[in-house]
């Protein structure tokens, strides 16, 4: 709908159009959509909005297919605002029951591969509720963008070389009471646990750090595999291994002689450098150190390389709270090696309530909430439907005992209720859903057309999210859908209702229940029979 009103705006202006915006009001009073294109056109030309907008009216009314809006009216200070007609509505409506399940596809990524990583924990122990939120956000990041038609590719890249892995032979050493204890090693009972069932194990590496470190990582790595997948339905198209994949590849040896011919690098106290300054970074950064180590810039530079040879012209990098000096670096190394399209997201922490109080947790003492046991304790789809529902670049509040409660105040609750409803008034009938589409003009109530205009939106919706690599943008949809849904259930007739307004009706319902179950499984939430 939005689309058309652009097309049609943009038509009625001529070449000469300047960049505006088509939305969705805050109140119903000023239409189903709105436009501010008088407002732009007018800037600079010491023209009256108003006046530009009762001018473009007569011109995007006639450039519109006849019927298409109700009306068109000019509101003050410029803003023009449509309502669309029934007709219009209608016709969408007629789309959805054709279209089912490819009901909001499009064909915006065509022709696109985009790597999606995610997670990509260190496997030193657990899952932290920050893995969690960063999971959930790419899996559903990459549901969408292949419901939109991108080619995707859903990458953990295992960091399983290095000084964490040492770091993590060294903290199971001093638990098993082989080395004295650091504050730098790694705390919590997981260690000490893994050292007690390893003792073998443990005293036969015990020279050995790092050959102990790789050994409890590759332990720790199937467990986060089996709660990724199992317990939270995030699954994974490639695991990269740090080791295997980048360094045994000699890739980091590889960019760097890349950057070398592209005269990207110098010298300076002995170290090599990237000038990265030159591609947006706040200062340039060191590939090897005074001492020839390679730096985890440079192997990160390594693996991005690998992932440009793989053909993919956009990645989009998900990490937690503490990467913020992360994002221009490794920005201006995917512009180094020819990824064109680079995005990286930085979720912010979450902060657990149980009624109305911060529940605390000790890091000092290696005291932590896993992701695997806020899975478990509220369940899957409240803990997937929470952590989506707030912009990844705030804080969130998790209230525990909301997101277990059985009732309208849960939203994933509200959400997958109104779904059950919709299921349950087709499975009383065996009616054809086609029976009710000559009879679409009866759908005359305010509750009928409220849900139809929450319906139509969903394309617009996923493309908003798409591009902006929202997801909570899919959530409060999700919330408003619900609103709509309930709104209609409970003010209107559907069964038994006289057989035409019933047929029209039970239309209507079959495509609520089309665009939830599009929705949901893009979301990644259940669908269930009864609650």
């Amino acid at each position: 709908m939005r689309k058309a009103i652009l097309r049609i705006i943009k038509k009625s202006i001529g070449k000469n159009a300047p960049t505006f915006d088509v939305f969705i009001p805050e109140k119903d009073v000023f239409g189903h959509y709105s436009t501010n294109a008088a407002l732009r056109l007018s800037k600079g030309k010491r023209k009256d909005p108003i006046k530009t907008a009762r001018e473009l009216i007569p011109e995007i009314e006639s450039a519109a297919p006849k019927g298409f809006f109700e009306k068109v009216e000019a509101a003050p200070p410029g803003f023009i605002n449509f309502w669309l007609s029934r007709q219009t509505l209608q016709d969408e409506l007629k789309k959805i029951a054709k279209s089912g399940a490819k009901y909001g596809h499009s064909a915006v990524g065509k022709n696109k591969r985009i790597q999606v990583e995610f997670v990509s924990a260190n496997p030193t122990g657990p899952l932290t509720l920050a893995n969690g939120r960063g999971g959930f956000l790419g899996n559903v990041l990459s549901n969408l963008l292949e419901f939109t038609g991108h080619k995707v590719e859903r990458e953990y890249y295992v960091n399983d070389a290095g000084g964490q892995i040492l770091t993590l032979g060294k903290s199971i050493l001093a638990a098993a009471g082989e080395m004295p204890w650091e504050e730098s090693f790694y705390k919590g009972e997981y260690i000490k646990k893994w050292a007690a069932k390893r003792k073998t194990i443990v005293k036969k590496h015990a020279a050995s750090p790092m050959k102990l470190g790789q050994l409890a990582a590759r332990d720790f790595l199937v467990d986060i595999k089996n709660v990724l997948s199992r317990k939270a339905g995030i699954k994974f198209d490639r695991w990269t291994s740090e080791e295997k994949d980048v360094r045994k590849k000699r890739l980091p040896e590889a960019v760097l002689k890349m950057f070398k011919s592209k005269k990207l690098i110098y010298e300076k106290d002995g170290a090599i450098w990237l000038k990265t300054s030159e591609f947006g970074d706040d200062k340039d950064r060191v590939l090897l150190t005074s001492d020839g180590n390679a730096t985890y810039f440079l192997v990160d530079a390594g693996h991005y390389l690998e992932t440009k040879n793989r053909g993919f012209q956009g990645k989009i990098l998900i990490l937690g709270p503490d990467h913020y000096g992360y994002v221009k670096r490794i920005q201006a190394v995917a512009k180094t090696v020819g990824i064109k399209d680079s995005q990286v997201i930085i979720t912010q922490a979450i902060l657990l309530m149980r009624k109305g109080k911060l529940f605390k947790i000790s890091k000092r003492r290696g005291e932590f909430v896993t992701f695997e046991g806020l899975v478990d304790e509220v369940g899957v789809d409240a803990a997937r439907f929470f952590m989506l529902s707030v912009t990844p670049a705030t804080h969130m509040n998790f209230d525990l005992g909301l997101a277990k409660e059985k009732s309208m105040k849960n939203p994933v609750y509200y959400a997958q209720y109104a779904y059950v409803r919709a299921k349950n008034i087709l499975n009383k009938t065996r009616e054809s859903e086609k029976a009710g589409f000559k009879f679409l003009p009866l759908l005359t109530s305010e509750a009928d057309s409220r849900l139809i205009r929450v319906l139509v939106r969903f394309p617009e919706v996923l493309a908003d999210a798409a591009a902006s690599r929202e997801m909570h943008r899919l959530t409060q949809y999700a919330g408003e859908l619900a609103a709509a849904f309930h709104n209609f259930y409970e003010k209107e007739r559907v069964l038994q209702e006289e057989p035409q307004l019933r047929s029209a009706r039970l239309l209507l319902v079959r495509a609520s229940v089309i665009v939830m179950t599009n929705l949901f499984k893009i979301l990644g939430i259940s669908r269930p029979d009864k609650m």
